[in-house]
């Protein structure tokens, strides 16, 4: 066996038994590259003996080069994955990855944009693109996000099937997870109006948001767009396409939603990632008393 092989065989079990998504599959294999490249494996055997000593150095090494706090963080949960599936192809009887701890981050909090900034800036996409037919498509893919929740990788995973998706919206989330979303009248009508206006067929079997050459949007078209977006309404950089599915949660929840619906309307696999949305209402609750309150 040689490295090449050990990434294609993680690759394989990342995307069909651990149903990574595409991205997570692409940084998981990237980290797993470099390692092997590092200490030179050739086989499970080599991967499998990697111990707490050998990560500590190759992480000291990518700190460095520049690697962040958050970003070492997410590389050794990599790296121990990774480790983790080379003992047990190795047949290792304790398949347990080195016992490393990574290093501490503050929680940041999101930071939502109100709902006229997140209308604003679905509509200025739809204005500021080239054809008619790529900004419905963008207002459409920001009023999914804003509207009903979506991921942004969930939004441009929809199919032809789901051209008319009526008052809800089945979608496959993180670990292939499907959760059932209502689609609010003005979402349904945006994802109308691109339909109409799509100059490419659109089956049921293919992607429904589709690029300027009729292939699949990329999250890196919407984003740039965004970005243009923001800059003409004069919003923070942190009004990102990510930021209005932040937007969607922090609204409902001032509005009473409660936090297992708000979870499941999510797709979060713990109630522990939904309630740092509570933390987010009570910051919004602060700057809005403190500036309204007379001794605020």
């Amino acid at each position: 066996m040689s490295a090449p092989e050990l990434l294609k065989a993680w690759r394989a079990h990342l995307a069909e038994n651990r149903r990574r998504s595409p991205h997570t599959a692409r940084a998981y294999v990237a980290a797993a590259q470099r390692l092997v490249a590092a200490r030179g494996c050739e086989t499970w055997e080599d991967a499998a003996r990697t111990e707490v000593h050998d990560l500590r150095t190759h992480l000291a090494a990518r700190r460095a080069e520049g690697l962040g706090n958050a970003s070492a963080a997410r590389e050794l949960s990599a790296l121990k994955a990774f480790i983790a599936f080379a003992r047990e192809q190795a047949g290792d009887p304790d398949p347990a990855p080195p016992r490393l701890r990574g290093p501490r981050l503050k929680k940041g909090l999101p930071r939502p944009v109100t709902p006229d900034e997140a209308v604003n800036l679905a509509a200025l996409v739809d204005d500021l693109a080239e054809k008619d037919w790529i900004g419905a498509r963008d207002r459409a893919v920001l009023l999914l996000l804003y509207g009903a929740g979506l991921r942004i990788a969930e939004a441009l995973s929809l199919t032809g099937r789901e051209a008319d998706p009526g008052e809800v919206l089945r979608v496959t989330g993180k670990g292939g997870k499907q959760r059932v979303v209502p689609v609010l009248p003005i979402t349904r009508a945006a994802i109308a109006e691109y339909v109409k206006l799509c100059p490419f067929p659109l089956p049921a079997n293919g992607p429904l948001f589709r690029g300027a050459k009729g292939g699949p949007l990329s999250p890196g078209m919407v984003q740039r767009a965004v970005a243009q977006a923001r800059r003409a309404l004069g919003l923070p950089e942190t009004a990102t396409p990510h930021a209005l599915r932040h937007s969607f949660a922090t609204h409902l929840l001032g509005a009473g939603a409660d936090l297992r619906s708000l979870q499941e309307l999510l797709g979060h696999a713990s109630l522990g990632s939904t309630q740092i949305y509570t933390r987010v209402d009570a910051a919004a609750l602060l700057e809005n008393y403190r500036k309204a309150h007379p001794r605020g």
